[in-house]
Order: C-alpha cells, then sequence, then structure tokens
C-alpha cells in the first residue's frame, strides 16, 4: 500500500467536523479517493457524512485517477485493510470506464478470495438494474472461480437472489481437472456435500460443547469465527486449556487489530493470549528508534461506530493501533486529547504509559474526562509542545503519531504546527476532507491494519523483511 499523496494547501469551500471546523486539505483525486476508501465499510455512516455519499464520491473519483492508481488502492484495500466490499465496488465502477475496463479482470482475480464475494460483485454490478456482463468481468470472475475447492463452495452456496451456480453460468470457468469438472457439477445440480461449519453443525442441533471441542480440535474454524464465538465456547463448558490451544493454531493473517480488542471486551479471560497474538504481528519488523509521542482523539466523533454491525468504535481502532505501535516504538509519551465546542478551546492529558491492552484501559478512562466534543489539533500540538519543552534534557521527538479522524473543530484557521523530526496522522475514518496539508505532515495514512506500521519504517529508511502482499 502507498502512503497517501500530500494534498495542496487548503480547500476554502469545505469546512471539517461537519461545515463548522477548520477549512479541509485539498486532496488531488488521489489522496481523497485513498482517504475515501481505506477505512470504508461501504454504505456506512460517518459521524458527518452518510455512506451513500462517500459512495458516490468514490464514483466521481475513480475516472479522475489513472487506473493503474486505482487498480492499486483496490488491491491494497482488500490485500492490506482486509476489507471486503469497497474493493469489488472499486472493480464494479472501473467497468464504467473505457480507460480503467482493462484492468478489472486483473484486479477482480486478485480481491475475490471467498465464494460470495462472486454473487456479491454481481449485485453490486446490477444494483441500477440489469446490464450486460463486460468481457473483462467475465474473465475476472471466472478465474476467481476456479480458486475455491468443494468446501468453500458449499458453505457460501446460499439461497440468495443471485446463486454462486448463477455465476458459474454466466461467465464459464474451465475447469482445470477432472476433479474440477466434476465439482462445478455437483454445484450445478444442487448436490454440493454439507459443509462441516459450525453453523451447520450448531444449526442441526448437535450437542454444543461436543460441537465446539471437535471443531477446535480439528482446526475447522476461521480465526474470525474463533475470536466471535470465544464467549459461547466458555458458556457451555469448553475447557480453557482447549480453547488456548486452538487460539495458538489459527492462521491470523486476516484479522485486524480491531478484532483482537473485540474478542477481548467479550472474553476478557483470554486477554493475555488475544495481546501476545495481537503483538506477534509486529515480530518481524525493526523497532522504531528514539522518542515517539503519541496522541490518540478522543473527540465525540471518534465514538460512532465502525458498522451498524458492530459495538466497536474509532476510539477502539485508534486504541488498537496505538497499542501494536507502542510495542514497535522505543520509547513514547501518550497524550488524549478532545475539546469544548462552544469554547472552541482544546482540553489534552498527559497519560501514563502502559503495555498492551493496559494503555487503551488508560485512554477509555481519558475519554470519559475529555471526550464529547471536538479535536482542536493545531492547540494541541503547541500544548504537547510545551509541555514536552519543560522537561529536563529535552530533545525534538524522532516521532509525532495523532490517531484521529481528523474532523478539526477548530474555527481559528491557522494550521496545526506538527514539531517531530517525523509526523503523521494514522486517520481511521472514511471522511473524504481531513488535515492532510500539503507540507505539514510527512505522511497521512487510513486505515485500521496493522501494516501502517511498515510503511512509517520504510518511510524513515529501515530495511524490512518481504511482506507477503509484496509481488
Amino acid at each position: 500500500m502507498k502512503i497517501n499523496a500530500k494534498a495542496t494547501i487548503k480547500d476554502k469551500a469545505v469546512k471539517l467536523a461537519g461545515g463548522f471546523g477548520l477549512f479541509a486539505a485539498k486532496n488531488s483525486p488521489e489522496a481523497a479517493l485513498r482517504r475515501a476508501v481505506m477505512a470504508n465499510l461501504l454504505w456506512e455512516d460517518n459521524a458527518y457524512q452518510d455512506g451513500k455519499s462517500i459512495a458516490d464520491t468514490i464514483k466521481k473519483l475513480i475516472p479522475k485517477t489513472p487506473p493503474e492508481i486505482v487498480y492499486q488502492i483496490a488491491y491494497d484495500a482488500r490485500h492490506i485493510q482486509k476489507l471486503r466490499h469497497v474493493p469489488l465496488f472499486i472493480a464494479c465502477q472501473m467497468t464504467r470506464h473505457q480507460t480503467h475496463r482493462p484492468l478489472v479482470g486483473k484486479l477482480l482475480s486478485k480481491i475475490i478470495l471467498r465464494p460470495d464475494e462472486l454473487t456479491e460483485f454481481l449485485a453490486l454490478y446490477w444494483q441500477e438494474g440489469k446490464i450486460p456482463i463486460a468481457k473483462q468481468v467475465k474473465k475476472g470472475l471466472a478465474t476467481a472461480f476456479l480458486k475455491f475447492d468443494a468446501y468453500q463452495l458449499a458453505k457460501y452456496n446460499r439461497k440468495n437472489t443471485i446463486k454462486l451456480k448463477d455465476v458459474m453460468f454466466l461467465v464459464h470457468p474451465k475447469p482445470k481437472t477432472n476433479e474440477q469438472a466434476q465439482l462445478f457439477k455437483m454445484l450445478a445440480d444442487n448436490t454440493l456435500p454439507t459443509p462441516d461449519t459450525w453453523e451447520v453443525a450448531l444449526s442441526a442441533g448437535q450437542d454444543k460443547y461436543q460441537t465446539w471441542c471437535r471443531l477446535i480440535a480439528e482446526h475447522k474454524l476461521g480465526a474470525l469465527a474463533y475470536l466471535r464465538n470465544l464467549r459461547n465456547m466458555q458458556k457451555v463448558g469448553v475447557p480453557n486449556e482447549l480453547i488456548y490451544q486452538g487460539l495458538l493454531s489459527l492462521n491470523t493473517k486476516k484479522l485486524l487489530p480491531i478484532n483482537y480488542l473485540s474478542a477481548a471486551k467479550h472474553a476478557p479471560d483470554f486477554n493475555d493470549i488475544l495481546e501476545k497474538m495481537m503483538l506477534q504481528s509486529l515480530a518481524n519488523l525493526p523497532k522504531l528508534s528514539g522518542h515517539s509521542v503519541f496522541i490518540v482523539d478522543v473527540s465525540g466523533s471518534m465514538n460512532s461506530r465502525v458498522s451498524s454491525q458492530s459495538n466497536m468504535t474509532r476510539l477502539d481502532c485508534a486504541i488498537a493501533m496505538a497499542i501494536l505501535a507502542s510495542g514497535l516504538c522505543e520509547t513514547i509519551t501518550l497524550y488524549a486529547t478532545a475539546g469544548n465546542d462552544y469554547t472552541c478551546i482544546h482540553q489534552t492529558q498527559k497519560l501514563s504509559n502502559r503495555m498492551g491492552f493496559g494503555l487503551g484501559n488508560v485512554i477509555l478512562k481519558a475519554a470519559d474526562n475529555l471526550g464529547h466534543g471536538g479535536i482542536f489539533t493545531r492547540q494541541c500540538l503547541e500544548f504537547i509542545q510545551n509541555d514536552l519543552q519543560r522537561q529536563p534534557n529535552y530533545q525534538k521527538p524522532e516521532r509525532l503519531l495523532v490517531f484521529s479522524d481528523s474532523q478539526d473543530c477548530d474555527r481559528v484557521q491557522k494550521l496545526p504546527q506538527p514539531f517531530a523530526n517525523n509526523n503523521y496522522i494514522i486517520d481511521v475514518s472514511a471522511h473524504t476532507h481531513g488535515i492532510n496539508y500539503q507540507g505539514v505532515w510527512s505522511a497521512e495514512i487510513s486505515g485500521w491494519s496493522e501494516h501502517f506500521l511498515r510503511f512509517i519504517a520504510a518511510l524513515e529508511g529501515m530495511t524490512l523483511p518481504l511482506d507477503d502482499n509484496q509481488t
């Protein structure tokens, strides 16, 4: 994933925080597209912008952005940010433009990682009415179809309006082996074997205790399903020792930092191992040397839920990413900030340092005291710089990380002045405008993935081990 392109200074036609705050940075089409995509759960509302308007913005930005860049943004959103729907939406919109259409076949073959994404793409493609399927779409869907085995096809062979066999009949994937040809015939004839999933087993009335124990022992649970069912396993008496063993065997590559935090909230008995698993994603990365200053935005908009289907908030995302960063940075100083919307004055508090999930608890406590108002980035930075400079043997920090949704409420139209050698905004929202002013920040990085730390390390000139997503 590429770090967001810098914006030009100000867009005086747009104010942040619902039109009441600081003038937004003027984004290039590429920068705006990255902002809109990298923390986007398609159609979900943000604090100051509804999901439909964000989707409409993405539509408008795609033809203004070079096709190769759009391709890479969609690829990064799927493989690095681990988002499912918005990459499909981008691919769908690329088919509408002659300049972008030639890359659609290759893109679909790369971003479709589950069988149900085949049908979800066609649902998006036909959302505004049925139209002929473009050649590139057929090519991409047919190639993607060949990835899946009998278990995967059976697991996602649902009775939706568009079914897997409908996609197969429309795009005609060519089987590579006789076994695959037989598999496609079973899909067409509705004779695929019933998949051995936890949903099927429990809905069939099987004993819950025995079912969970068997599925754990046979490694039949995906990582996300496992984390989401920790409490259910405990409720029916599955031994904690067995649950621990299962956790250690999971393939966690597709998990986001927030998934561990969510699991810990619902099953606190497993906090220690969940914290260890979360930090393990950084095991191969070099330490970020020197003094790092963390600023976590605890303003009211950070309490917005990331999805109508989730109780997790933007603040939870920021906390998860701050926990990860604290595990990689050599030394840190931690602050939380919000403010008063009426007086337009910041409220910033220095917090005690903690490691792991303990850091999150410190931030949540500060949010209770400081939260509910907006963020005033310039004032906050001035306060923190003065606070640090009063310390004995003060030295300029190596890096500054602001974990925020960038919806600055300051009505005094002065730009923030970050003061470290390297200054980053880690933006956890999908708002199409923010405070990534050109020449002010080293970089803005959007999204919720642990990979933001790889980007920082790379930007600071460190040699990194190869990542699974590097091609």
